[in-house]
């Protein structure tokens, strides 16, 4: 193949930004790398002497010797620095692998018939999840994490690597930290009333993950398990995950039905649900539900997930009991998160397990994932033990209570004829129903792309149900949401549903 010397003025433009990061080196790396990858300069081509390039883009020549020193150690080209470099021959499957993140990427239909997914990797990517989500804005689901106390956070986690521990640096309890546990313990018993003890509490990379391992436990593949009808979608993906088969449960104002789903399904093995406050719709399962669904468990030999996500901030007298505490036989698996009352990426939850299930549960763990951040977990410890996570939710319990009235008070400013909100005694959104007038003309999924466009982030609840959906409206997050923020955004969220 002929060679074919290049320059900055011909096949490789090279622009040098002296007051960008990264540094010059790196800068003339990446973008001899990227027209290589993206083919504007071809397999063989000669690449100009260092000393000439140097002189051509305006650096030092050792600059451009130590980009191409990388550039030789990653396999892009070959020869060696000062006696002759050329590109690689990358064949095209190399090129295919080393995709650029800014080129588009093939829709999952293609890959799916390239790649040949399963049927149960088809129905995971098939269910709906809202996407990232900015940190705050209007309707944003989520806490309000600029306002967690990060300061106190960063001296927690400098003071556990002041002095670590050597076991601390090497592979940790697969069940959690001991001193997590016994403080996530302590903190359950009296705030939640849940009967446990810390060799009960396993803890795991986020309540998603809690359901996924409970789930592989406790069922085979193509097990029934009940699920909310509208639910959360993460619940969803976790037990499918696990080869679950689902089946929709509807829920009433009492919560879920399970003589619906026992007719439905009456070899279930398993139901999740969150019986403090159904998520997206809010009403609290009423006693007389949750003492036939234990019963159910009991008499089908089968098991309860509790999904406990934000039971943490309620408005209106104490928080409501878990159902775990009303167990008496080992049938319920309950499942906590800090992701809601701390931060998201935190990515750390709990489980709280019968005890004979503890052993095999922790033995899966440990063939899953091992454990998540020994410092992390550490850190959280702390946190509790010294009273911030307390602090912290009082803070937010009070600040969150009155984000929900003033977003209350927009709504009947803004909304009459088109929203009807009514409040929450808990939680950290609200369940917006679009009324009969607007609803002749618009559903819920075209307000929340109007929404969008608008800079207002809304979700459809229709998105919530697994099959069609019965209900429509709008899930309004207010907990990220600052209180003089909340009228425009109620104005912007009119203008979308009016057009």
């Amino acid at each position: 193949m002929p060679q074919r010397p290049i320059g900055r003025a011909t096949l490789l433009p090279i622009a040098i930004d002296r007051r960008a990061r990264p540094g010059l080196q790196r800068q003339v790396y990446e973008q001899v790398r990227d027209g290589i990858l993206a083919g504007r300069v071809a397999p063989g081509t000669r690449l100009p002497a260092t000393r000439e390039l140097a002189r051509d883009i305006g650096v030092s020549r050792n600059t451009v010797v130590g980009a191409f020193e990388q550039l030789l150690a990653e396999g892009y080209v070959r020869g060696a620095v000062g006696s002759g470099t050329y590109v690689a021959e990358l064949t095209p499957d190399a090129l295919l692998n080393a995709r650029l993140p800014s080129e588009a990427a093939p829709p999952i239909a293609a890959v799916a018939r390239r790649r040949g997914l399963s049927e149960r990797g088809h129905r995971i990517a098939g269910i709906h999840q809202p996407g990232r989500l900015p940190a705050s804005g209007a309707f944003v689901l989520g806490p309000a994490v600029d306002l967690f106390p990060s300061a106190e956070w960063a001296r927690l986690l400098a003071r556990v690597w002041r002095r670590p521990e050597p076991a601390m640096m090497q592979y940790g309890d697969p069940a959690g930290d001991p001193p997590l546990r016994r403080a996530i313990a302590d903190y359950l018993r009296e705030v939640r009333a849940l009967r446990c003890t810390p060799d009960q509490v396993i803890v795991v990379a986020g309540a998603q993950q809690g359901i996924d391992l409970a789930a592989r436990v406790l069922t085979d593949v193509g097990d029934a398990a009940l699920v909310e009808e509208p639910g959360y979608a993460g619940i969803r993906g976790a037990l499918t995950a696990a080869g679950a088969r689902l089946v929709p449960t509807p829920v009433d104002a009492e919560g879920l039905d399970i003589r619906y789903g026992e007719a439905a399904a009456p070899d279930a093995r398993l139901a999740c649900v969150a019986a403090a406050r159904q998520y997206p719709l809010g009403m609290t399962m009423s006693l007389a539900r949750r003492l036939a669904l234990l019963h159910w468990a009991e008499r089908r030999d089968a098991w309860i997930i509790e999904d406990d996500y934000d039971s943490e901030y309620r408005y209106g007298g104490q928080p409501v009991a878990a159902l775990q505490g009303l167990d008496r036989t080992g049938r319920v698996i309950y499942v906590g998160s800090f992701s809601k009352v701390m931060f998201p990426s935190l990515r750390l939850g709990y489980l709280v397990v019968p005890r004979d299930l503890a052993e095999p549960i922790v033995r899966a763990r440990a063939v899953l994932d091992a454990h998540p951040s020994a410092v992390t977990q550490l850190a959280l410890a702390h946190f509790i033990d010294d009273g911030s996570f307390a602090a912290h939710i009082r803070r937010m319990r009070r600040l969150y209570a009155a984000r929900q009235a003033a977003l209350l008070a927009a709504a009947k400013r803004h909304w009459s004829g088109l929203l009807t909100v009514p409040p929450s005694e808990s939680g950290m959104h609200l369940l917006a129903t679009i009324d009969a007038a607007a609803s002749r003309h618009i559903g819920d999924r075209e307000i929340a792309r109007r929404a969008g466009a608008l800079g207002i982030m809304v979700q459809p609840l229709s998105a919530y149900y697994e099959g069609s959906a019965e209900r429509q409206g709008l899930v309004l997050g207010f907990a990220a949401v600052a209180e003089e923020q909340m009228d425009q955004a109620a104005q912007a969220l009119a203008a979308a549903i009016t057009g």
